[in-house]
């Protein structure tokens, strides 16, 4: 699928650790479960160490978790490319889980497929152990300039 290159980031990846922690500290309680690995025009990949607190019964990792992760995929992405306004809120996800997710590193490779004023949309893929376990879509709904 061809990538947005024409889509430059004005956030790098220790900007987006760094905002995620001060306004977002629940997600990780000071730990570093979910955080962005790269961005790059475009899109961002971002990752959940995944251990027991993020496993149902049968050990693997919950839907929930592995929709947090697409979520945060798409708030990483509407960040580092439409500015850090923390207000951006999703507005639409939807998850396709595939197969089964060991505990240990998830990916999510995340890609924008249209970043507009008000609204991104955005797809992500999310793999582990070299396998697609889900794939999502959502949108984002970004506030206007002040």
């Amino acid at each position: 699928m061809p990538v947005q290159t024409a889509l430059t980031p004005v956030m790098t990846v220790a900007e987006i650790n760094e905002l995620l922690a001060k306004i977002y500290p629940q997600l990780n309680d000071g730990l570093r479960f979910y955080e962005a690995v790269e961005v790059f025009p475009g899109g961002c990949t971002v990752r959940l160490n995944a251990d027991e607190r993020h496993l149902r019964p049968g050990n693997t990792v919950s839907g929930p978790s592995l929709f947090t992760l697409a979520d945060i995929g798409g708030y990483v992405c509407v960040l580092s490319h439409a500015g850090p306004d923390a207000l951006s809120v999703t507005t639409n996800l939807n998850i396709n889980f595939m197969r089964k997710a060991p505990a240990g590193q998830i990916d999510g490779h995340c890609r924008i497929l249209k970043l507009g004023k008000s609204l991104m949309v955005f797809d992500i893929d999310i793999v582990a152990d070299g396998q697609t376990v889900a794939h999502a879509t959502g949108t984002y709904s970004i506030p206007p300039k002040r």
